[in-house]
């Protein structure tokens, strides 16, 4: 079984960023999946996660074992909720909005989830989620009616951050949204990644190659790319 949280953490020790393409199930289209998987393995990603804030339909099994035919790239389960579990992955990012204060997605999601993945070979990862303010309402804040942390209060964000690390987290995510009109800002991915001493995933509102530089020369670890890649497979071209 892949050790993928060993794999982010000597990337970042050596200095080695990650990129991960996010794929949501309810919009992709199993019969025309392989061109885009064929830019995806000629694109610099390092991983493919796998969710969406609702998904409707049901094919995240048959989805995965698409990919998995046709791309080596390790697999992480990027749940909404416990319905979007699937064994045929890697790996979990078992996340907490610690950003928000609704129970449901602070805990009680995690404890729905714990049979299931208990049935489960998935490498369960417990990552600190960290919804950012980006100029829109996103699906994130709708779905688990929680509102975004203010861009300006830097502080505060990075105390959330640092209490996610101090809970136990082995990963922290800055998200701005699905979709968002803003990136988080480079100040604070600095800010925070100076300050804590697990990995730093960053995404949301990026959309192009040098929004993805200038995450990572803040400190970002781990970039996280969605809706441009979506809208234009040819993005990495």
């Amino acid at each position: 079984m892949k050790n993928i949280y060993n794999q982010i953490l000597k990337s970042k020790t050596e200095n080695e960023k990650l990129l991960a393409i996010l794929l949501d199930p309810d919009k992709i289209d199993l019969d025309t999946i392989e061109p885009l998987l064929e830019k995806i393995n000629q694109s610099p990603a390092t991983h493919i996660f796998i969710g969406g804030s609702l998904v409707r339909n049901n094919i995240i099994d048959d989805l995965i074992l698409k990919i998995k035919l046709n791309c080596d790239l390790p697999i992480v389960l990027f749940p909404g909720n416990p319905s979007q579990i699937s064994d045929q992955a890697d790996a979990i990012l078992f996340l907490s909005l610690i950003s928000g204060r609704n129970p449901d997605f602070l805990i009680e999601h995690q404890v729905q989830a714990v049979p299931i993945l208990k049935q489960t070979n998935l490498e369960v990862i417990s990552t600190g989620y960290i919804l950012i303010k980006s100029g829109t309402q996103t699906a994130v804040e709708r779905v688990s009616k929680t509102k975004p942390l203010d861009r300006n209060n830097t502080e505060y964000i990075l105390q959330t951050a640092q209490a996610g690390e101090l809970l136990g987290n082995k990963l922290i995510y800055l998200e701005a949204g699905s979709g968002a009109d803003y990136p988080i800002p480079k100040e604070m991915i600095k800010l925070v990644s100076q300050n804590i001493e697990i990995p730093l995933i960053v995404g949301g509102g990026i959309v192009d190659l040098q929004g993805i530089q200038k995450a990572y020369d803040s400190g970002a670890d781990l970039v996280v790319i969605g809706t441009a890649f979506e809208n234009d497979i040819n993005f990495f071209n």
